[in-house]
């Protein structure tokens, strides 16, 4: 079908539809045609995963969500896979066939008493360690081993990789050979109950694990019998895992030299056998090394018949018009190819690498770059530049430079560090950006599976992984692109080893580059990773980072995203999610506050420093304190009572900061008020004189009045007083104006006498003076405004107070005051309001 047209079986489309007989233009096929109907040319692949109860969303836009698994969504339990199934399961796991012509099948020379042995043990369900050096034969003797055991176990054979592989992952692919769970990765619990039952001889190949995780490994399958194939320099198990050491010595003398016939596939010369004799002792009879040297000898049997066999054109390309002609065979009488000197033979790989096609040695260089990981033979054309690209494979690994890992091919042991050496990794940078471009593209496209991209996996975080130490511009930008393809697909996949290992990497790769969204997003997808491992410290630190991070970008979708991950977390650990601080672009919370019922209304004076804060349920609640000894009980005169709540302990301030001043006043009276001219003089003249009737402790100011504090001070603070004047007036709230009081020789305030009074202030008033001062409250006088003088003022001689008294004292008698009852029961109305006792400003006129 023309993939241009949009036939009506793929969109679902009627005939009719489809028929532009019309004239029709056809729809636009740009990115904007989404908004008219068209389906978007890239769509977003998201998957959802359960974790055991947890539900994870795979979603490459936003990051990744997890929450608690929805009742009734709960996945099926696993179910074991037969033995047709698990054929099928093994053949899909292994490497792919290399295209042309096969390989010659090596015989399994000096081992047959190291296999019986080995199938022996497992027979017996002990756990075996083969133990030998990279190039003598691990691999071969491990598949002729599981060929002998198949029928062993009621679960048959298990074939792993341990190449870059974890405990965690190695568990889990015992478990997913054996069982058949689509979309579920069960948890730690439910992953020890189900590998537990587990009976099978589980073959692994290059462990790189050992000690304590390789004793974890053997005590969660205690019905498993492991073959594991390591080096000698790895870690030995502990004493308590009862596993037996097998070692796997080098071939022999005469069987190196039949090794090298069967890959030669002819007899050996005379001197091809004393080389080859001098090579079994530089190289302690690797088989590897034979397997090369064989390669080396086919190599020369054909130049040796053909000296153009590898010249600059190769099989697939054609030779031009104008290219020197081949030249004709020689007799074999003049044409002798020399054999590999001893050190060529001993590190064969730049000498077998040059003689091979341009295509094959352009991967070397591709695989150089990746750190030894072989790309698969379908990536090779696109990588290369070259249609025939993949036919490169099968004359890598028909030379013995390539070995099996799991489901790829990698450079053989030693192979690395010779093309490393002969100039291969000179351009490995640009190889490795190249691969890291491919990849990307190629694992975003949605036809790729996500099985497929973990078959990849080791050579998409190999592209990443050299790109980000390199300082080269672009180099790093390019591994952030990678690791956000790829991390949503691995993921799906579940090989979360390989995911973890890419979303590392793209967060360093993103640091280095200054992509902080993007680092936020690999910050966000490692929380997640480890709230689904079960990590929760882990989980907590990287989820408030990315939300930070997302906070600073207003990026508010993400943001949510990362909250309620971390919301999860808070429930699972038992406790409260921490307050995560507020930036730019965020949000801001309202901020909740007990409104008492005597709660001061807005412009009232700041709580004291005292006042005490609740911070049991929310770090902003403030409560007042309760009611304390000095907050007093409702006037019998009918007075509102404003000290309710946190206001009392304004009122108690006020009281001390009043009881303060009046003492003061009182002091410094006392010592100005004789007569400047007899400095012994020490006596007070009052301008007003109580009536006879009225007892002295009936003053207007008896008690002190717990008003509000000054706005401008702090509480108890004493106001500042200035010797021989008093505070200025304050006029009433309430709406009525206070009568100037009359001075004993009938004139008024406004005649020039030097004559002031006390101010006075509503008690509802709680905002400071017009003049800006701090008033001094006061209990309104009862003298009424109308009553004359009617005796002469008389002189009360005062002294200063020799102890601090714990209420105001009583002023001077006054003799216009009226016996209406005591200062306390008069309200703050008008009608009840008097002067307040005058006192002189200037001490000379008092002493006349």
């Amino acid at each position: 079908m023309d993939p241009t047209h949009q036939g009506p079986e793929e969109y679902g489309q009627n005939a009719n539809d489809s028929d532009r007989s019309d004239g029709r233009r056809r729809p636009s096929r740009e990115s904007n045609a989404a908004d008219f109907g068209q389906p978007t040319p890239q769509q977003v692949r998201v998957v959802q995963v359960t974790v055991g109860d947890l539900l994870l969303t795979v979603n490459p836009v936003d990051g990744s969500e997890v929450e608690a698994c929805p009742p009734g969504s709960e996945p099926d339990a696993p179910v074991r896979r037969t033995p047709a199934e698990r054929t099928d399961h093994e053949r899909a796991g292994a490497p792919p066939v290399p295209a042309g012509p096969p390989a010659p099948q090596l015989p399994l020379l000096e081992r047959q008493e190291e296999r019986e042995r080995l199938a022996g043990l497992l027979a017996r369900g002990r756990s075996v360690r083969l133990t030998g050096q990279a190039g003598s034969g691990r691999t071969a003797l491990l598949d002729a081993v599981a060929a002998d055991c198949t029928d062993l176990a009621p679960d048959g054979v298990v074939r792993l990789s341990g190449h870059r592989r974890t405990a965690a992952d190695l568990l889990y692919g015992v478990f997913d050979a054996i069982y058949r769970a689509p979309l579920h990765r069960p948890g730690p619990e439910e992953l020890l109950a189900l590998v537990r039952s587990i009976g099978a001889v589980v073959v692994i190949d290059d462990l790189e694990i050992g000690g304590a995780a390789l004793d974890g490994l053997l005590e969660a399958t205690p019905e498993c019998a492991f073959l594991f194939g390591t080096a000698p320099d790895l870690t030995a198990p502990g004493v308590d895992a009862h596993l037996e050491e097998v070692l796997l010595a080098g071939l022999g003398r005469s069987a190196s030299l039949e090794l090298l016939e069967k890959v030669v596939e002819r007899p050996l010369t005379e001197d091809e056998r004393n080389w080859a004799g001098d090579l079994w002792f530089e190289s302690e009879g690797l088989p590897l090394r034979f397997v090369q040297a064989g390669s080396l000898l086919r190599q020369r049997d054909r130049l040796n018949t053909d000296p153009a066999a590898f010249d600059e054109y190769e099989y697939f390309e054609p030779r031009p018009d104008d290219a020197p002609p081949v030249p004709e065979a020689p007799t074999a009488e003049t044409l002798d190819v020399p054999l590999p000197s001893l050190g060529e033979g001993a590190a064969p790989a730049v000498l077998l690498a040059s003689r091979l096609s341009e295509a094959a040695r352009e991967t070397l260089r591709f695989t150089v770059a990746l750190g030894g990981e072989v790309p698969h033979q379908a990536h090779l054309p696109a990588l290369v530049g070259d249609t025939h690209a993949d036919a490169a494979l099968g004359e890598l690994a028909g030379c013995g430079l390539l070995s099996p890992a799991g489901p790829r091919y990698r450079l053989a042991a030693g192979v690395l560090a010779q093309l490393e050496a002969g100039g291969y990794a000179e351009s490995a940078a640009a190889h490795a950006r190249t691969a890291a471009q491919h990849y990307a593209w190629w694992v975003s496209h949605p036809s790729v599976t996500p099985q497929r991209a973990v078959a990849e996996a080791d050579a998409i975080v190999a592209a990443m992984s050299r790109l980000v130490p390199d300082g080269e511009a672009g180099q790093a930008s390019a591994a952030v692109l990678l690791a956000r393809s790829a991390a949503p697909a691995l993921a799906a996949g579940m090989s979360w080893g390989a995911w973890e290992k890419a979303l590392r990497v793209g967060q360093e790769a993103a640091r280095i580059a200054g992509e902080v969204a993007e680092e936020a997003y690999f910050h966000h997808e490692l929380g997640v990773l480890a709230l689904c491992s079960g990590n929760l410290d882990r989980a907590r630190t990287e989820l408030e980072t990315s939300i930070s991070m997302r906070g600073a970008l207003a990026d508010k979708s993400g943001a949510v995203a990362g909250r309620r991950a971390l919301a999860l977390v808070a429930d699972r650990s038992g406790g409260f999610a921490p307050p995560v601080r507020s930036q730019t672009g965020e949000e801001v919370p309202a901020v909740r506050h007990d409104l008492l019922a005597g709660t001061p209304p807005v412009g009232s004076p700041a709580p004291p420093p005292f006042a005490r804060q609740t911070v049991e349920e929310d770090p902003t609640l403030i409560s007042s304190l309760p009611p304390g000894p000095r907050a007093t009980a409702p006037k019998p005169g009918g007075g509102r009572v404003l000290l309710g709540g946190a206001r009392r302990n304004l009122a108690a301030a006020g009281a001390g900061a009043l009881l303060v001043a009046v003492l003061g006043t009182v002091v410094t009276l006392g010592l100005t008020a004789g007569d400047p001219e007899e400095p012994g003089s020490r006596n007070v003249t009052t301008e007003q004189s109580s009536p006879e009737g009225t007892p002295e402790d009936a003053s207007p100011a008896d008690e002190p009045d717990e008003g509000p504090a000054p706005d401008d001070g702090a509480p108890g603070e004493e106001a500042p007083a200035t010797p021989g004047t008093s505070a200025s007036a304050t006029p009433s709230t309430s709406g009525s104006p206070s009568p100037a009081p009359s001075s004993p020789d009938g004139s008024s305030p406004g005649t020039g006498e030097p004559s002031s009074t006390l101010p006075t202030e509503d008690p509802t008033s709680d905002g400071p003076s017009p003049s800006g001062k701090p008033t001094t409250p006061t209990k309104p006088p009862t003298t009424p405004p109308t009553t004359p003088p009617t005796t002469p003022p008389t002189e009360t001689p005062t002294t200063p107070p020799t102890e601090t008294p714990t209420e105001e004292p009583p002023p001077p008698p006054d003799t216009t005051s009226s016996a209406s009852g005591p200062a306390e029961s008069a309200g703050p109305s008008a009608s009840s309001t008097a002067d307040a006792p005058a006192q002189s400003e200037d001490p000379t006129e008092a002493a006349a």
